[in-house]
């Protein structure tokens, strides 16, 4: 016990002596002193350990023997023992740095120059501001080395990327732990959400789909929302997804929000991941849809004096429109994160389409297909949650929709479905079932049968179903939409009792 006779050293003293122990370099931004006064007060009274423990971790101290002293501290006060400099020493007195600093003795230091608990708050931030200037310091030394370590397999432009992903990652750092908080805060919340809700057209809480009657069952695109368009080929995902990033970026408008921040107060800047099309190819799609005229015209570039003129004139139009295409093909995830905050801190985002998930890539390669997109999709929603947007993204089905006698879609057909279902908040389908129905044509001479296929074709043309198979803050079913295939467009379809008898404009 003699060992552990409290040493009345002054901190600067102690300070030296753990420098000094350590050996560390002393250009990086550090503060012992700091470290010292709140591990002193840890040891003097655990209950100071709650209040420090969401604001630091023993990676942020910048002596080893300290974040060692910490870092056992909190095992014992984790399983609700004592964490003193008597029942630290059985942990501590073979470490070879404690040794350096004097053994167990130092520890009985610590408790015994620790000035005031009630600061062990400022010194928690303290050391966890420095520590993240010790990360800026090690990121630009970092970036300087690759960038001089000129190598063919490493791009400059990948580079940036990577830069630009761990200074956002580095700066986002501690954001996202807010812990609990008041229901009194979270009612305001509530009431803030539904004021504003109130105030939009339409009485949405989230960004307008264009679409009315799918605005009615989703209640808009809502912020953090993860939301899955799924479908076989043909059936138009990426033009239904066109079709509601161009309705909301050609109504977009700059002000002040209800909470008072400056931001989209109709409609929305948005970003299109298109890894399966080229950003031609995309932007075709909504001037067909904007010009109306077919899309196979304008590939062709067979369209007649009057119709380039309105082409023109609706790309006229559009090229204020606030909408950015990505193109680049087999994007990771972590890449596609960086992208979009860099858009985001660039020109603002508030919608982020992909098109389609099977085409992301994970960062790191998994033993299994179904371990990939679940880290894709887990990406995704941590992505809407970091910036605070709806994320919607397409998805492929499997095959075995084709097998069934009913083609309507449901959540097993999803690939690697699992993940998929289980991280989305909305998954939906498109269905036309008038793309089934045509290939079920009968031969001409079977006329009873043909007279029937016709009566079905006639039901069912123009016509598709957005299905809502899981809506986790909101109901599921069925949502019909009018779809014009030579405009790739879909739009809201009118009821019989709002207009003439066949339930068409």
């Amino acid at each position: 016990m003699n060992e552990l006779t409290t040493v009345e050293d002054s901190a600067p003293e102690l300070a030296a002596q753990a420098t000094t122990g350590s050996a560390m370099e002393l250009a990086a931004p550090h503060n012992v002193e700091a470290e010292q006064q709140l591990l002193g007060a840890i040891l003097t009274n655990n209950d100071v350990f709650d209040r420090v423990a969401s604001i630091i971790t023993e990676e942020h101290f910048y002596d080893p023997v300290h974040a060692k002293i910490y870092e056992v501290a909190k095992a014992r006060i984790a399983k609700n023992l004592q964490a003193t400099p008597v029942t630290l020493k059985a942990f501590m007195e073979d470490h070879p740095g404690l040794k350096e600093l004097g053994g167990p003795a130092y520890l009985a230091n610590l408790a015994g120059s620790a000035v005031a608990s009630f600061a062990a708050g400022d010194y928690a931030q303290i050391i966890y501001d420095l520590a993240i200037r010790r990360e800026l310091v090690t990121l630009g030394k970092d970036i300087a080395a690759k960038a001089n370590n000129v190598d063919v397999a490493s791009e400059p432009r990948e580079q940036i990327v990577e830069a630009e992903q761990a200074l956002y990652k580095l700066g986002e750092a501690g954001k996202s732990d807010t812990g609990f908080q008041s229901f009194l805060r979270a009612v305001t919340d509530a009431v803030q959400m539904a004021h504003a809700a109130y105030q939009r057209e339409g009485g949405m809480a989230g960004i307008s789909t264009g679409l009315t009657d799918l605005d009615k069952k989703l209640g808009g695109l809502h912020p953090s929302d993860l939301l899955i368009l799924a479908g076989r080929p043909s059936m138009g995902k990426t033009s239904l997804a066109c079709n509601i990033a161009f309705n909301i970026a050609k109504v977009y408008k700059r002000g002040l929000k209800p909470d008072g921040r400056e931001g989209a107060v109709n409609g929305g800047v948005v970003g299109f991941y298109s890894l399966e099309m080229s950003a031609e190819q995309l932007a075709s799609r909504i001037l067909s849809e904007a010009s109306r005229i077919p899309s196979h015209k304008i590939r062709r570039g067979d369209m007649t004096e009057d119709e380039f003129r309105r082409f023109v004139a609706a790309a006229k139009e559009l090229e204020s429109c606030p909408l950015f295409i990505d193109d680049t093909p087999a994007l990771p995830i972590s890449q596609l994160a960086a992208r979009a905050r860099r858009l985001k801190r660039t020109h603002g985002l508030d919608a982020l389409f992909i098109d389609y998930l099977q085409l992301v890539r994970p960062a790191t390669a998994k033993d299994s297909r179904v371990n990939e997109v679940s880290e894709i999709t887990q990406g995704m929603k941590a992505l809407a949650k970091e910036l605070e947007i709806p994320v919607i993204a397409l998805s492929q089905l499997s095959r075995q929709v084709e097998n069934r006698d009913d083609k309507r879609p449901q959540l097993s057909d999803l690939r690697e479905s699992g993940s998929i279902e289980q991280d989305a908040d909305v998954v939906m389908f498109v269905y036309r079932g008038e793309y089934y129905k045509e290939r079920e044509k009968p031969p001409e001479n079977d006329t009873e049968r043909m007279a029937s296929w016709m009566e079905d074709m006639e039901a069912l043309h123009g016509k598709a179903d957005v299905i809502i198979g899981k809506q986790r803050h909101g109901p599921i079913g069925d949502v019909a939409l009018a779809f014009e295939g030579e405009f790739t467009k879909f739009s809201d379809l009118v009821q019989p009792w709002q207009q003439g008898e066949d339930g068409y404009q």
